[in-house]
């Protein structure tokens, strides 16, 4: 621990503010690269943490926590399995459906889409789809009715709204005496949804379940069933014991499993930007380094007087340590609080940019998401803190151990 001594010797060699203050600019743009790392760093990690909890919430909104198909393509006996899901601990809702790839076609226009037949009355309970329909309701989607809900890039890539009409095609054929002729259905658009994810928005259209098994003629069998969890993360778990206790030969999904690329590229990505960026953390301590330096320099005399009224090595390194950890910890607290700052007001900053100079700095279609969620994670500001301070502290090191061998008889012989 410094002395009084020790700690008034060291914070005045910081304040210099005589012919010599330029020791003490140096000092201040130590702690202001210091500063800049730190905030730089807190904030693109906090973007990244937002990216994820956007993404993961955007996803859990329109897809179901966990599916159980059938091996053949088809689940046969799907109300047992339903029975017993709903009987499971953790499970909230179970409910059949139907999916398949299509064409839609309206005009020149040829999409390909997943589709999706859906219960009204039951989709409505097991995911948020349905509050993101737009100019329509779920229930539009009644038997018999050959009505669809596109998403909003799948409509607009279509030029289809609300009230035209677009054709289904199946990618099975029909036997005809002129050939295998695919099968194909007349269907009208019942409204669009816009979930926020262009996968799903670009990708899936939604019809009534009947009509689906219709079309592709699975008569009283459904594609699986989709199960709500009260426990997203629990998914995997419980998905394949409710496959074990159905007796197997059974394919089960989950949203942890289905998107696993998302998150794995994220938390890589998370990964390689901290130590990317820490080098800039890295480089401001170097300028503490260097800062020190200079001020041993430029106190050679002031070090040989204070070793000829008594003070020892170990006294002239805490002065000099002591130097190097106020501006590693000015650097770091003021990094700390400018990066909170920016990350809780990243998304206004960023759209009064995008107003400013007419530009979109997120493409929906490349990034899943049109803003720029932040969200603090406190672990990492305490890791990025930490790592930051002890690279400071580290490098004071050098300086410190520089000064305390200075020797008062040569630092003094031209005096």
């Amino acid at each position: 621990m410094a002395s009084s001594y020790e700690w008034l010797i060291g914070t005045r060699y910081l304040r210099s503010a005589h012919r010599r203050g330029f020791v003490s600019f140096v000092a201040v743009i130590s702690v202001a690269g210091l500063m800049l790392g730190v905030a730089v760093l807190i904030v693109v990690l906090s973007v990244m943490n937002g990216f994820e909890r956007e993404l993961r919430s955007r996803i859990l909104s329109v897809t179901s926590h966990a599916t159980l198909m059938g091996l053949e393509g088809a689940l046969p006996d799907w109300r047992a399995a339903r029975q017993l899901a709903l009987r499971t601990p953790g499970v909230l809702q179970a409910v059949p459906y139907v999916e398949a790839q299509a064409m839609l076609a309206n005009g020149a226009r040829v999409v390909g889409t997943a589709v999706r037949g859906v219960d009204p009355a039951e989709e409505r309970k097991a995911v948020g789809l349905a509050q993101r329909i737009k100019g329509g309701r779920l229930e539009d989607l009644q038997p018999g009715s050959w009505r669809i809900i596109l998403g909003s890039a799948l409509a607009e890539e279509l030029g289809v709204r609300r009230g035209d009409s677009v054709v289904l095609i199946a990618p099975e054929g029909a036997a005809t005496p002129d050939g295998i002729v695919p099968r194909m259905r007349r269907f009208t658009v019942a409204g669009t949804f816009e979930s926020g994810m262009y996968e799903f928005d670009r990708g899936l259209a939604l019809l009534n379940m009947a009509d689906a098994a219709r079309i592709y003629r699975l008569g009283d069998r459904v594609t699986g069933v989709r199960l709500a969890l009260e426990d997203p993360f629990a998914a995997p778990e419980i998905v394949r014991q409710l496959a074990l206790d159905l007796g197997g030969g059974f394919f089960v999904g989950d949203w942890t499993r289905n998107h696993a690329n998302f998150f794995r590229s994220i938390e890589l990505t998370k990964s390689l930007m901290f130590v990317i960026l820490l080098m800039i953390v890295g480089v401001a301590a170097f300028n503490i380094v260097a800062t020190l330096v200079m001020i041993v320099k430029d106190k050679q005399h002031d070090i040989a007087i204070l070793r000829t009224l008594g003070a020892g090595p170990r006294n002239i390194l805490a002065i000099f340590a002591l130097q190097g950890t106020l501006i590693g910890l000015a650097g770091t607290l003021a990094g700390a609080a400018l990066g909170i700052l920016l990350s809780y007001n990243l998304q206004s900053l960023v759209h009064g940019l995008e107003r400013t100079f007419g530009v979109q700095f997120l493409d929906a279609k490349v990034y899943f998401m049109s803003d720029l969620p932040a969200y603090v994670e406190w672990l990492d500001v305490v890791q990025i803190c930490s790592v930051a301070f002890l690279l400071c502290a580290l490098a004071t090191l050098y300086p410190a151990w520089r000064a305390a061998r200075t020797q008062p008889a040569e630092a003094l012989r031209h005096d």
